[in-house]
């Protein structure tokens, strides 16, 4: 009989590559942490490539194959993407309004301001340009998949299907060969720089108190979300939530939710998801459904005006949260991505003067923002597989039903 061959999981893989990365930037060298850095860097220029085209694949078939209600469905998932969105940056502004003035101490700014440039280089850059950006794909993905499932079998033929399928099937062979393999270099390279430069620490020690709500309130909201979800599918969301935890240390160390894609696709399997809900939903929500993400902008913007005593509330922030709502769709899946899209409208929060993308106060933002980032981007793709348990749940009760009916 021959023995089963043991294989170490994608989670402790990922758990072993951030403990790594802790101790790497601690206590090694600055050469040997910019040697894992630079290949940290290269996959990451890769990564950047593939993610359109994994946009385009996964999200084009996924429509395609909803050959009933694909637009229905298209309606309803950027709905529940975008209220979800909302929902949570204005919940966030009102939590962190009444806690945070008592957080508040002097000099932190300065003492913030001092880590913005401390990243680690790495010896190479590599620049490999997408094709498309991420926004051009969503758009190419939506115009292929909408017209093939209404046209196929009509005034069209099948063959750019099959050309789609093939692709989507070789972007699954890239994944499954290459991305997924090297995740965990990936992770580690990431907790090196943030633990050499020192950018974690500094802010954490100085407002840990703020990070520790913002992460709460991240906690919170997949909680809710797993629940509402659980309510209208009639699932347990504790079990959804177990589900998840892949997808969320996947995120927790990439800080994209792009390139958590393939775990999060795992996750909504093990959720009771359909393929082809989970194709379309999943790639989908990655780049238009931004929870996580608006609570830390929110969050922290909030702070900053507060440390700055600038003006802030309710009716300056909403508006904000709409319009980037929709603008970080065009937000690159990768670290950090959210924060540089929302700079040019931060003046809608901090003013004209304070506003400027250039300007200390902005460089402040950031850094407070990518200190969390991993946290915000888990709560993102979690979020996802909540949506796309409501959107199959809707899909099987309604549209499929009355299509079959007919």
């Amino acid at each position: 009989m021959e023995k089963k061959k043991f294989k170490l999981g994608l989670l402790p893989k990922l758990l072993i590559a951030i403990v790594l990365g802790i101790i790497i930037g601690q206590f090694f060298p600055v050469w040997f942490c910019r040697v894992v850095v630079t290949a940290s860097s290269i996959f990451s220029s890769f990564l950047k490539f593939v993610i359109p085209l994994m946009i385009v694949a996964y999200v084009t078939m996924g429509i395609a194959d909803l050959k009933s209600g694909a637009g229905k469905l298209l309606l309803i998932t950027v709905a529940l993407a975008y209220g979800s969105t909302l929902i949570a940056g204005s919940a966030s502004y009102l939590v962190s309004a009444n806690l945070f003035p008592s957080f508040m101490s002097e000099g932190a700014l300065e003492q913030i301001a001092a880590t913005a440039d401390n990243s680690l280089a790495s010896y190479i850059s590599i620049s490999i340009p997408p094709l498309l950006d991420t926004l051009s794909a969503v758009v190419l993905a939506f115009v292929l998949g909408l017209c093939l499932s209404t046209l196929r079998g009509k005034t069209i033929g099948d063959t750019l299907y099959n050309g789609m399928k093939d692709f989507s099937g070789i972007i699954d062979q890239v994944l499954h060969s290459v991305i997924i393999p090297l995740l965990p270099l990936y992770v580690c390279g990431t907790f090196i720089d943030m633990t050499k430069s020192g950018k974690t620490f500094a802010i954490l020690g100085i407002l840990w108190k703020v990070f520790l709500v913002v992460i709460i309130m991240h906690l919170v909201c997949i909680f809710l979300q797993f629940c509402v979800a659980g309510a209208v599918s009639h699932k347990s969301p504790f079990k959804m939530i177990r589900n998840q935890i892949p997808g969320y240390t996947t995120a927790l160390g990439t800080q994209s939710s792009a390139a958590t894609i393939p775990v999060n696709l795992q996750c909504a399997a093990a959720d009771g998801v359909s393929e082809q809900i989970r194709n379309f939903v999943v790639p989908l929500c990655a780049n238009i459904h931004m929870a996580g993400s608006m609570i830390t902008i929110t969050a922290c913007a909030t702070a900053v005006c507060l440390m700055n005593q600038l003006p802030i509330s309710l009716a300056t922030v909403v508006p904000f949260i709409m319009t980037l709502g929709v603008a970080m769709v065009a937000s690159p899946g990768a670290p950090g991505g959210s924060i540089m899209t929302a700079l040019p409208f931060l003046y809608m929060i901090f003013g004209a003067e304070a506003g400027d993308p250039n300007g200390p106060i902005c460089a402040i933002m950031v850094a407070l923002y990518i200190t969390q980032d991993s946290f915000g981007t888990a709560c993102n793709v979690s979020g996802d597989n909540a949506i796309g348990v409501i959107v199959e749940t809707i899909y099987q009760k309604f549209i499929n039903k009355s299509s079959a009916s007919v």
